[in-house]
């Protein structure tokens, strides 16, 4: 396999970290685990980009790790149990739950709260601009699950689950945690609003 059809495999461009790389490893590999095919053109993709690092390293281009597998160590870890063991310990839940970057989480972060901060400053609840500030939080987390898997349906559920729980629970909780509206506190539709972009900044960060 050439070193550009290794990087292409994973995911990745050249430049990418060594994080990224063993991430985009353990991530396809978990989700190809069924395919024993896949797993070693995962595997050999995998190899091939370390003994590219290594080659680098030796001519003192990069410095590589130590805590990094190279290729010529694979026989003292065999390659299906270090895949497979992550999944007995932790279930189903390993299908949902992912480990972003700082700019998975920064950006959808922003994003939502501009959103609130709109939402603050329109005093009128009959205002369009609070459900056209809801819908595009929709359209955001939506945006962001389904980039994650390519999978819009999945995504779609997730993120109408996400808006009801915020709306439901914002609607249930607002009158313990809000003041009336005439002493400067929120109302409850402004609370489940606020509640619901905060439940889609915590799924479109860390679900997938």
């Amino acid at each position: 396999m050439s070193e550009q059809n290794a990087y292409e495999t994973l995911g990745l461009t050249r430049d990418a970290s060594f994080e990224e790389i063993q991430e985009a490893r353990s991530r396809l590999g978990q989700q190809y685990e069924n395919d024993s095919k896949q797993v070693q053109t995962i595997e050999a993709a995998y190899d091939a980009i370390i003994m590219d690092r290594l080659k680098m390293r030796q001519e003192g281009k990069i410095k590589v790790p130590e805590r990094i597998r190279f290729p010529e160590r694979t026989a003292e870890v065999p390659t299906p149990v270090a895949l497979n063991t992550p999944m007995v310990s932790t279930g189903w839940m390993q299908k949902f739950i992912d480990t972003p970057s700082r700019s998975d989480i920064l950006w959808p972060a922003l994003i939502f709260l501009s959103l609130a901060i709109l939402t603050l400053l329109t005093p009128n609840e009959n205002s369009t601009l609070r459900p056209l500030a809801l819908g595009l939080g929709f359209c955001v987390n939506l945006y962001f699950l389904n980039r994650k898997e390519n999978r819009f349906g999945r995504a779609f559920l997730m993120t109408f689950v996400g808006f009801l729980m915020g709306l439901v629970i914002g609607g249930l909780l607002s009158g313990l945690v809000s003041s009336p509206v005439g002493n400067g506190g929120s109302s409850p539709v402004e609370f489940a609003q606020l509640l619901t972009f905060l439940i889609f900044w915590l799924m479109s960060s860390f679900l997938r």
